[in-house]
């Protein structure tokens, strides 16, 4: 788990290596423990370290393989690198190092472009070829690492995060009025190419992009999803597809834990986390160490759920850790959050995990998260709506939305309106996809490709980074989402939700965990502005610096000013903390 940066000339010139060293440093909290810089003609690379496999300085990155004509920088972790390791040594290849990135160069050179398909593991990386000049990057199949990128006359770079690229003054920092049109609809879901910024875009997760030398370029998807059974499946019965889960999810959670560090576990107390705490027990893994998070209580709702996640510690005999956030020191480091999106993230626990990470990383380096459960397993309120509509686009748009195309043409100022309704028809466009014929397995296809990596993989990564931790979300183990993908629908939605993977924790964990209302990471200062949060909130949206961007009608704002309560999207979100989010990070970043 890293930062990466590079650049690559088309113009005769040489990158500048101390502006792109700059750009590293700007992501030296996602790699502490090491830094580095390579240089070969018209290309460069840098990289910050986070040791987790292969300790040593041989796995230092960038990676030069000088046999092999390539270099690389790689964020992320690959599971299976050691089954590689033996697959390519049995044909010939030497390593110098016992870590993940060298296995990814011999991959590359031993099958070519088609190396990522024998990848299980999350990754973003650049691999340069010495000869040929040609720079290959990447990016895992559901984005779970993050890769931006931008060009211009002569240029084109890319990052682990958006600050990093803009650290230059020859990339447009306007807003992208297209973007706004997805963060104040579609649940502030920005999903790629576009970025808040119009001259940074960010790679699309399960793609690969070829650079040429002279600038030509080119990309490919190269895996998706497809729902319904296989032939040899199609008389399966619920028992079936419990246990194909079942093992898969077993496997899932026991690859992440491959490490040269121990591995520790976010333990919320719902059913996710839970059940990968079960299934680690299940796998031998005792005196694990689990974290749990909580903040003050707002009115009647709860800010902690710290009786399941006690249960649940006590159950397997953890070593478990409560934090317990005060008000106060929430509002302080609201600032330190922020500075840490790479993207503007409204969702309330974005400060929870940014908390919650700060004390985790004092006493591991990698841990395990039950993010993509409710995506891949259908656990949201507004998928069994989807199992019989005549309106796909309809019904989901009425849930997910944050606002329709009236309401944005009283928020946003006319400058700022797209011509179309833009989330809408990228809806559209994602459903009437092949690979999915039912109206459920299109919602669930768009929030596991789309949905799920521009928003809560995303902050995840942002926030446990942001301290050099390391998270890894077994429930985007891709050959389990395919597996689960290929289950009857109904089997997920049943229970009021991720019923297949409820009867599974049945087997596994205690079942207060399993049987009660359905949690969330609750921070409820966030969602209810009031005192302080709301003077922070109005202070930001009312700044002359925001106020001269000319983005929000006046007469808007001020409704919300007036009753902020009153304002709440449809998947219970603050509409006034999302401009004030937008606001803050602007102001933050220096945008």
């Amino acid at each position: 788990m890293c930062g990466i940066a590079g650049e690559i000339r088309f113009d005769g010139a040489t990158p500048d290596l101390g502006r792109l060293q700059a750009m590293a440093d700007t992501m030296n909290r996602r790699g502490p423990d090491g830094a580095g810089l390579f240089a070969q003609r018209q290309t460069a690379f840098a990289h910050r370290r986070l040791k987790i496999i292969d300790l040593s300085d041989a796995a230092e990155q960038p990676m030069v393989d000088t046999d092999l004509g390539l270099s690389l920088v790689f964020n992320g972790c690959i599971y299976n690198h050691r089954e590689l390791r033996a697959e390519l040594a049995g044909a010939g290849y030497r390593f110098f190092s016992n870590g993940d990135s060298e296995v990814l160069l011999k991959a590359y050179h031993h099958w070519g472009e088609d190396f990522v398909h024998h990848l299980n593991g999350m990754f973003a990386f650049a691999i340069a070829e010495r000869e040929s000049g040609r720079l290959l990057l990447g990016r895992d199949r559901l984005g779970i690492k993050p890769l931006y990128f931008s060009e211009g006359e002569g240029f084109f770079r890319f990052a682990s995060s958006l600050q990093a690229l803009a650290r230059y003054d020859d990339i447009d920092k306007s807003l992208d009025a297209e973007a706004l049109a997805f963060y104040f609809s579609f649940h502030a879901v920005v999903p790629p190419p576009w970025t808040i910024l119009k001259g940074v875009r960010k790679l699309p997760p399960a793609t690969l992009m070829r650079i040429e030398p002279d600038g030509q370029r080119s990309t490919r998807q190269y895996w998706d999803i497809h729902f319904g059974a296989k032939k040899d499946e199609r008389n399966y019965s619920y028992a079936d597809w419990k246990d194909l889960i079942h093992v898969e999810l077993r496997q899932a959670v026991k690859r992440r834990l491959v490490a040269d560090v121990d591995v520790g576990v976010l333990l919320s107390g719902g059913l996710d986390s839970s059940l990968i705490v079960g299934l680690l027990h299940e796998a031998g893994q005792k005196g694990l160490n689990t974290f749990s998070i909580g903040f003050e209580s707002v009115g009647e709702e709860k800010g902690d759920e710290f009786e399941y996640s006690d249960i649940v510690a006590r159950h397997f005999d953890t070593h478990h850790t409560q934090i317990q956030i005060d008000t106060s020191r929430t509002l302080t480091e609201l600032d330190n959050a922020i500075a840490q999106m790479s993207e503007p993230m409204t969702s309330h626990d974005c400060i929870g995990f940014y908390l919650l990470s700060e004390e985790v990383s004092k006493r591991v380096k990698v841990v395990q998260s039950g993010q993509g459960a409710d995506e891949v397993f259908a656990g949201y309120h507004w998928y069994p709506p989807m199992l019989d509509t005549n309106d796909a686009v309809g019904a989901y748009a009425k849930a997910f939305f944050d606002r329709d195309r009236a309401e944005m043409g009283d928020l946003l100022k006319d400058r700022w309106m797209t011509r179309k309704d833009l989330p809408r028809q990228f809806v559209e466009a994602h459903f009437t996809k092949g690979g999915a014929e039912r109206p459920i397995d299109q919602a669930l296809r768009l929030d596991t490709q789309v949905m799920l990596a521009d928003d809560p993989v995303k902050r995840v990564d942002n926030m446990t980074m942001a301290w050099g931790l390391e998270a890894r979300v077994p429930f985007l183990d891709h050959e389990l989402v395919e597996a689960a993908a290929r289950v009857p629908a109904e089997y997920k939605t049943a229970q009021d939700g991720k019923g297949i993977l409820k009867d599974i924790g049945r087997e596994v964990i205690p079942s207060e965990v399993i049987d009660r209302p359905k949690g969330y990471f609750p921070v409820p200062a966030l969602k209810y502005l009031r005192g302080p949060y709301l003077e922070k909130v109005r202070d930001a949206v009312n700044s002359k610096s925001f106020q001269d961007k000319g983005v929000v009608n006046s007469a808007y704002l001020d409704r919300l000013l007036d009753d902020p309560e009153a304002h709440i999207t449809p998947l219970r979100g603050s509409k006034l903390y999302q401009i004030g989010l937008l606001a803050m990070w602007l102001e933050t970043h220096g945008l």
